[in-house]
């Protein structure tokens, strides 16, 4: 799309700055959820979320359940790991995962015996009205249930009800603005009733009597089930009244789907810089993950399987599926008639926001949102020669966060990393919007994440030099302490053996 036009759609549309218009390709938008056949082999990594990596619980020759716990979390910020299916552990050993370096991390195999025979992290809780919030984040905590938007963040930590930051406002995350996905559309569509339950959930584990469904409004059937499902559950809750529920239709607009620019745009209200939803009174939750803490808190289902979009405009048969969490990727591809990957590039995501992977032998996780398979030939000519840049500002036009890309940009290429932070760095999404409108064809995510990461780096450096300079001058004290010490000690032996001084009495 022509700048101009851009520029144009941008200025009659509302609810955040920048963004643009992006060509969609939803062509999965009409196509059922359908289930992935079990492979003969999960693979599991130890690590799909953000925080702490998890220990392995099993041992190679193992038999195990689905939904077992094989994955033990770390730390706080951290989610367990679950078997996606009952079998045998046959290696643990490092493999490829989903990262554009192609490295691997330790990862747990298990061999499916086919009879896929389940374990419940729980007893099943038909009236979840009745119990404290706290044991029910626990449930949610024990599925290792994550964002499954993409982001990966450990979801119990996000339902945490702090009398400081009392939440008024509940928001699912259906907007789904990355281009080619639709799994989200789809399960809105499908799952209509279970996303209001779900929702009703969430309001009552964080103490919120206001709950949107935002959708953009290239959904319609979407927006319409979700409407109707509403609509039906109040006629059948006449005690629950003091709760508001309503369906937000928004203008189709990448990035909207962003956390922050969707609160922005339901509410009005912005997320400082540096702060959190919760400190505005908002928690925000996606789709999948809303579905995934209903089944947890419900039916004692820990996170097993997720929706999936498989397209791209090299794929034979594009498709939503439900796929277990460990299916290689080459396995899921395959249910769609693609096997042979020459000339074929592999994006674990969207277009805009997606990794591209270096083969299919990754598995899907728990961030996977969706696998799409690109003609090379056409992404390469989709980059151009990077050009030096015309200051035309296109690209702080289209920034949601308000950013100077362009600076920021300079400044990482030239290694001034601190000077790039001054421009908040850090503020930015990496939603990828400066890039796709730059006439000189700049690369400007790309030096953000470079920036980022020495920036890491540096202070990475900084904080083990002042911790070696702190234990430096802690020893130092200690000789100093001991010497000290020492000679106080010196000082009263020779006081003790000096001899005593007697008087002369016949002086």
């Amino acid at each position: 799309m022509k700048l101009l036009d851009v520029w144009h759609k941008l200025r009659g549309a509302s609810g955040f700055d920048g963004g643009v218009v992006l060509d969609m390709h939803k062509q999965t938008a009409a196509s059922p959820i359908v289930d992935c056949p079990l492979p003969s082999v999960l693979i599991h990594p130890l690590k799909q979320h953000i925080g702490a990596s998890c220990k392995s619980l099993v041992h190679v020759g193992d038999t195990v359940l689905r939904g077992q716990k094989i994955g033990k979390s770390q730390g706080y910020i951290s989610a367990p790991v679950h078997a996606g299916t009952s079998g045998r552990v046959v290696r643990i050993e490092e493999h490829t995962v989903p990262h554009p370096s192609g490295l691997g991390m330790p990862c747990i195999f298990i061999e499916a015996d086919g009879e896929d025979r389940a374990v419940a992290v729980g007893p099943k809780l038909h009236h979840w009205s009745m119990e404290e919030p706290a044991v029910l984040r626990e449930r949610v905590r024990l599925a290792g249930i994550t964002g499954l938007g993409g982001a990966g963040f450990p979801t119990y930590v996000k339902l945490l009800k702090d009398q400081r930051s009392p939440i008024h406002t509940v928001i699912i995350n259906g907007i789904e603005c990355e281009p080619w996905l639709t799994h989200d559309h789809r399960m809105l569509c499908e799952q209509s009733d279970t996303m209001v339950q779900g929702l009703m959930l969430l309001l009552h584990m964080v103490g919120a009597k206001r709950g949107v469904i935002a959708i953009e409004d290239n959904k319609p059937d979407a927006i319409a089930a979700m409407q109707e499902a509403i609509e039906a559950w109040y006629a059948a809750s006449e005690h629950q009244k003091a709760l508001k529920l309503s369906v937000q239709a928004l203008p189709t607009r990448y990035p909207q789907g962003s956390e922050k620019q969707l609160i922005q745009a339901i509410t009005g209200h912005e997320v400082p810089a540096g702060k959190l939803p919760m400190h505005i009174g908002v928690l925000c939750q996606n789709v999948g993950s809303t579905y995934a803490i209903y089944q947890a808190v419900t039916h004692g289902h820990a996170l097993t399987e997720r929706v999936i979009t498989v397209s791209g405009d090299a794929l034979p048969k594009p498709a939503n599926m439900r796929v277990r969490l460990g299916t290689p990727m080459r396995f899921v591809f395959a249910q769609c008639g693609l096997e042979v990957f020459d000339d074929i590039q592999i994006i674990h995501g969207g277009p805009m926001m997606g990794e591209r992977l270096k083969n299919a032998e990754a598995p899907v996780v728990k961030a996977t949102t969706g696998l799409l398979a690109m003609q090379r030939d056409v992404l390469l000519a989709e980059h151009q020669v990077e050009e030096p840049c015309i200051r035309c500002g296109h690209c702080s036009d289209v920034c949601p966060v308000r950013l100077v890309p362009n600076l920021m940009a300079d400044f990482s290429r030239q290694g001034d990393f601190e000077k790039a932070e001054e421009y908040q760095l850090f503020d930015c999404i990496e939603c990828g919007c400066c890039s796709n409108v730059c006439p000189s064809h700049i690369p400007l995510v790309h030096y953000f994440r470079y920036g980022k990461g020495q920036l890491a780096q540096i202070r990475k450096e900084k904080s083990f030099a002042e911790a070696s300079r702190q234990r430096s001058e802690q020893r130092a004290g200690r000789m100093e302490q001991e010497k000290s010490e020492k000679a106080a000690r010196r000082s009263r032996v020779r006081a003790q053996a000096k001899p005593a001084v007697t008087e002369d009495k016949d002086a």
